[in-house]
């Protein structure tokens, strides 16, 4: 019955795929019900936030501190922040380094990278929290990147992080705009 090893094939790769969906919406949901005011601590080494943004917001004086993300190894943050500060000076958003400089808003980003070997798909999720550590939005997405064997963030190329910096920074931006 070599059709019913297929479905049961597929059936696993499905199940796999969902529970590590699961697990990382669980992830998220356990951070935004973290009752402290400090960030969670990175799981791996110590990661970068992106640079410093270019011109302050004259008229709202709104500035996001993007805190370390979280699941993502550091050569992968690093390139990110790099994309997420490019991006924000683009849309005129004010990033600031979170040591010793106070923001409007704190982002939180988690990512998360699965799949097999004809693909992969990397999860991310930032979360825009107030100064009383309230969540005010969350912007969430996908982006599937091409198959590779071993490590799926060996596949996450700079034009992927380049897409999550741009849909996330235009999706802050829009958010502003309806406030």
């Amino acid at each position: 019955m070599p059709g019913r090893f297929m479905l049961s094939t597929s059936s696993q790769k499905i199940s796999w795929v969902l529970r590590a969906l699961a697990g990382l919406l669980l992830v998220g949901a356990l951070a935004a019900c973290q009752s402290s005011s400090q960030p969670p601590t990175p799981i791996s080494g110590p990661v970068s936030t992106p640079s410093i943004a270019g011109q302050a917001d004259e008229e709202s004086g709104v500035t996001f501190a993007f805190e370390p993300f979280t699941g993502a190894p550091g050569n992968i943050a690093d390139e990110l922040s790099e994309y997420i500060g490019n991006e924000a000076r683009k849309q005129g958003i004010t990033l600031v380094r979170r040591v010793g400089a106070a923001a409007t808003y704190c982002l939180y980003g988690f990512l998360a990278a699965t799949g097999q070997s004809s693909n992969r798909t990397v999860f991310y999720v930032f979360d825009i929290v107030d100064n009383n550590g309230r969540r005010l939005k969350r912007i969430s997405g996908t982006e599937t990147t091409g198959g590779a064997s071993g490590d799926p963030w060996q596949s996450v190329s700079s034009s992927t992080l380049s897409r999550i910096a741009t849909r996330s920074m235009v999706e802050i931006e829009a958010w502003l705009n309806r406030k």
